[in-house]
């Protein structure tokens, strides 16, 4: 039976990340993936002749040594195996209580500029809330470094110290945060939380420590994209593990993982998909890059109830669809003028307004559309191939929105949402809707199948606000049974930053045990 020192279910984001680390260190690495390729939500691919993004429209830049992802991407040995194209603006918001479209710069610096000249009203607030973001954005990169990478204690606790000013508000939602820094200027509030889906659904259940973590890494170091497409850092990262002696497995099944008599992990076994080929590998320590409750599917049931119990209060996340538009013409000759836009809900006058857009389609499609992030990966440098030109659109959706018990009226009602989101489009940039060649669309129900994520949630748990001024909540990458660990957005917070930095953390606590 062939033995390993760690053995990674699921190759996406995090556990290819957290593999490479591993391997690198010298750990005898085996990553075991159910798909026909590695990424998970971290991939691209073609649909006919359309290039579809998986999930990246923008993450923040891992070259700045503040950013979360720099230190565990460094050490992966990836950091540089792909070019990071910046994203130019931070992203332009168009409509709810917004009278013209605003432009949000992606550096904190001119972002204090272009709100004070936009909302001159709201000055001091706009200094205030931007100020402590710039505080906690910093304070977060310096902790998110590993222990060989931060060895000098003073950093650490300067760190802490920017954190200060914003404990008296750490129970607050974002709602909460904005309402009391802005009162009932919703204009300004929409503005600065314009791309709400790209890490909640609602803002009056999204924490202001984590929105300030989240949106200030962007500030700070700048919006990027892989060139090319997300699905070359993971492969880069996959080559990364082989080229240190690990192994990659696609189109292979995990089915269980044994304990040992003192509930320790033992064992994995796996089988090719169509069930033939079945193998076992004895493992010092497993890696779960998948939901919690999907690992407890594999395990004896006394270990698997204390995993669920664990994990019992902690709330999904919200899901996406997206939308993927091939067109004749570039974006830009429709109107389109910068590569990321947050199109909000004609009816939206309040930034508490957005959480209704997550329900909507659970119905018919009518007057009412959600908010929706729109990228032209023709506006950058993005690689991305062309024609036909390709327009990405997302927005916020529930797994319950969708019916499978009968995939024929599933498809259909998926193509009528379709339509009328593309006769939405159209109605702001005219003559769109002439322009489409070639589409593809995904639910919430597309996410769990396809990445077998329960409730379709795309970031982990739900990163609602917390209750404790105490210490900083820990979602951490160990869990209650002994040998298993998470590298992925449950061990964290959700994103492509919350990802790499788990899978980081995870890397570092194998490591440093032995």
């Amino acid at each position: 039976m062939a033995r390993y020192d760690v053995v990674v279910i699921g190759a996406g984001l995090g556990g290819l990340t957290a593999g490479a680390i591993l391997a690198r260190a010298g750990r005898k690495v085996l990553i075991i993936e159910r798909s026909n390729s590695v990424g998970g939500a971290a991939s691209s691919y073609k649909s006919g002749d359309l290039f579809v993004e998986g999930s990246l429209h923008e993450t923040s830049d891992p070259h700045d040594p503040r950013d979360p992802k720099h230190d565990a991407l460094t050490r992966a040995g990836v950091i540089d195996a792909v070019k990071w194209i910046p994203s130019g603006v931070f992203y332009e918001v168009r409509g709810g209580p917004l009278d013209r479209p605003f432009v949000m710069p992606d550096n904190f610096d001119e972002a204090r500029r272009a709100l004070t000249e936009r909302f001159p009203e709201a000055r001091s607030g706009i200094e205030q809330l931007l100020g402590e973001m710039e505080r906690i954005a910093s304070a977060v990169g310096t902790l998110s470094k590993s222990a060989g990478a931060s060895r000098n204690p003073r950093e650490n606790v300067g760190a802490l110290l920017k954190l200060a000013p914003a404990i008296g508000d750490w129970r607050l939602s974002l709602s909460e945060k904005l309402d009391r820094v802005f009162g009932d200027n919703e204009a300004v509030k929409c503005a600065l939380a314009a791309n709400l889906s790209y890490f909640h659904d609602d803002p009056g259940t999204l924490w202001w420590i984590f929105f300030a973590m989240a949106q200030g890494s962007y500030l700070q170091s700048g919006g990027r994209y892989v060139q090319g497409g997300s699905q070359r850092l993971s492969s880069a990262l996959a080559r990364a593990v082989r080229v240190a002696g690990g192994e990659v497995l696609v189109r292979r099944i995990v089915n269980s993982v044994a304990l040992d008599a003192q509930g320790q992990t033992s064992t994995v076994s796996h089988t090719a998909r169509d069930g033939s080929d079945p193998q076992t590998v004895e493992c010092r320590r497993i890696i779960g890059n998948a939901a919690p409750e999907t690992l407890a599917a594999l395990m004896p049931a006394s270990a698997a109830e204390k995993l669920r119990e664990s994990y019992a209060q902690q709330t999904p996340s919200a899901s996406l669809f997206a939308l993927t538009l091939g067109l004749s013409r570039p974006p830009r000759e429709f109107g389109i003028n910068v590569y990321s836009t947050q199109l909000l809900p004609r009816d939206m006058t309040r930034l508490s307004d957005y959480a209704k857009g997550a329900a909507l389609m659970a119905a018919e499609p009518g007057e009412q559309m959600p908010p929706m992030s729109v990228v032209d990966y023709a506006a950058i440098d993005s690689g991305v191939p062309a024609p036909p030109h390709v327009l990405s659109i997302l927005g916020p959706d529930h797994l319950s929105n969708w019916d499978s018990s009968d995939m024929d009226a599933y498809r259909e009602k998926r193509g009528r949402w379709q339509a009328a989101i593309v006769r939405y489009l159209d109605s702001i940039y005219p003559g769109l809707a002439n322009g489409v060649v070639a589409s593809s669309f995904n639910s919430a129900l597309s996410v769990r199948q396809y990445l077998n994520a329960p409730h379709g949630a795309v970031y982990g748990f739900a990163p609602a606000p917390q209750r404790s001024t105490r210490r900083i909540p820990r979602r951490s990458p160990r869990t209650v049974v002994p040998g298993l660990y998470l590298a992925s957005a449950y061990a964290g917070f959700g994103g492509y930053s919350g990802v790499v930095q788990s899978a980081g953390a995870c890397a570092d606590m194998i490591l440093g045990e032995g």
